[in-house]
């Protein structure tokens, strides 16, 4: 992009993913001209800092998209499929964090830890980034701190996957931490957003029900996780659970690998991983856990360990918090992308 400092806009500005793609955006010195805060008509009015400068927020049906470079939206899948068209006529390109685009064949889904490259299929020309439909599709929570370790592995090459996730409260959104915290306190037994009770209980379904006794959540891993590696025949599949835990996902991943590793193969390249840090001392009883993971930017792995059961099969526990990096991190990294150019 020619302008070094853009014009950026979130919407769903208000949600606790776009608060959070504020805090980033300022965090990491995010080159941008001017801050724009969208979100629906409820919120519009409210007041944002952003660099020590108050922000109110706009009603995204009234406002005016021209002039906007990058949109970053947290807002839901039918507030992207209407929107995201716009912003993109309007000149933008949209970073979007819902399901809405991820498997159309048009639009990248990305993890720039792993396929970067992903964003300059659709180039046109000196300085083009990106084909229509101008949108790059942020993959699920579960599913990048997943691929990020597989991406690694696919080194000695990936035979089959079985994940089992852990997902916090806060993979439902603000009002998955509400319902739950009202479950905690007493307040309410209500579980109109996550189906069941989850305070001092461990549900093992997110998500409508798919193929296959399947809920939809799993097949987002199976599939997202697919397309992210180029790997269309990969064996995956997934168990998802939510569990009583406010940030962080964590994963029990096992990895059946084509070729030979050893451990110590296998911790080296793990350890060397940018955005990735090891725990894993298992004498010492050091491995990640929410609370390690809660507020920080890294995918955290512990618990390296080979399977007795088959060859050349590894277990590992994975764990980031999957506000950051399973959104609104990724998706600010996804935007550093587009605005570098590279």
């Amino acid at each position: 992009m020619a302008d070094l400092e853009p014009t950026v806009a979130i919407l769903g500005a208000t949600g606790r993913v776009g608060r959070e793609m504020l805090a980033i955006l300022e965090e990491r010195g995010f080159p941008c001209g001017r801050l724009r805060a969208l979100a629906s008509g409820r919120s519009a009015g409210q007041s944002l800092t952003f660099r020590a400068t108050q922000v109110t927020v706009e009603d995204v049906e009234g406002a005016d998209l021209s002039g906007i470079q990058i949109a970053l939206f947290s807002a839901g899948g039918s507030v992207s499929r209407r929107w995201a068209p716009r912003f993109v006529e309007a000149g933008a390109l949209v970073v979007d964090n819902s399901s809405a685009w991820r498997m159309d064949p048009q639009v990248p889904l990305v993890v720039p830890e792993v396929n970067p490259d992903a964003l300059l299929l659709g180039r046109k020309g000196p300085g083009g980034l990106l084909a229509p439909p101008g949108i790059v599709a942020n993959p699920n929570c579960s599913t990048i701190q997943l691929v990020v370790v597989l991406a690694a592995l696919a080194r000695w090459g990936l035979r089959r996957v079985i994940v089992s996730t852990y997902q916090s409260v806060s993979g439902a959104g603000e009002r998955g931490v509400r319902e739950y915290r009202a479950q905690r306190d007493g307040l309410s037994s209500s579980s109109d957003v996550m189906g069941r009770v989850v305070h001092e209980n461990v549900v093992p379904w997110i998500g409508p029900l798919g193929d296959q006794g399947y809920t939809e959540e799993e097949m987002k891993m199976v599939r997202e996780s697919r397309k992210i590696l180029g790997l269309p025949g990969l064996r995956l599949c997934c168990t998802a659970v939510r569990v009583p835990v406010v940030s962080a996902h964590c994963e029990s991943v096992n990895v059946q690998l084509a070729r030979d590793a050893s451990q110590q193969d296998l911790r080296s390249c793990l350890g060397s991983l940018q955005g990735v840090r090891l725990l894993d001392d298992p004498h010492r009883r050091v491995f990640p856990t929410p609370r390690d993971a809660a507020g920080g930017d890294d995918i955290l792995v512990g618990r390296l360990r080979p399977d007795p059961s088959a060859p050349n099969t590894w277990n590992m526990w994975v764990v980031a918090d999957n506000v950051r990096k399973g959104a609104a991190l990724n998706a600010v990294q996804i935007a550093e992308l587009l605005l570098s150019g590279e």
